[in-house]
């Protein structure tokens, strides 16, 4: 088991930047993000692997976002960069304990934060 604390969400005008940040109880394999909008399912953003060499992103984000961890703290985080109001959501961090983590990356990680909101105002 594995417990996952999102941070870093806020209010932030189109253009801006934000990061929000993760940590989890304990070591994980694949740690990732993902979005939700009330009322549509929640979306997959981006995921990465424990050393940090290999990362997936949605093509709505790629060159805006940029997800990054540190290990010895159990820490993910994302960066968001041009932010869009398209942006705004619920921000989820997700990890997986398997080494085979890549298959569910973006669809059934085993762990779930509560979410952070994140608004984009244009």
């Amino acid at each position: 088991q594995v417990q996952l604390v999102e941070s870093g969400g806020g209010w932030v005008q189109a253009g801006d930047s934000v990061r929000v940040s993760c940590v989890a109880s304990g070591r994980t394999y694949g740690m990732g993000w993902f979005r939700q909008v009330p009322g549509k399912e929640r979306d997959f953003v981006a995921a990465i692997s424990m050393s940090g060499g290999t990362t997936y992103y949605t093509d709505a984000v790629k060159g805006r976002f940029t997800i990054s961890r540190d290990s010895a703290k159990n820490t993910v985080y994302l960066q968001m960069n041009s932010l869009k109001p398209e942006d705004t959501a619920v921000y989820y961090c997700a990890a997986d304990l398997r080494e085979t983590w890549y298959l569910f990356a973006l669809d059934g990680m085993e762990y779930w934060g509560k979410g952070t909101l994140v608004t984009v105002s244009s």
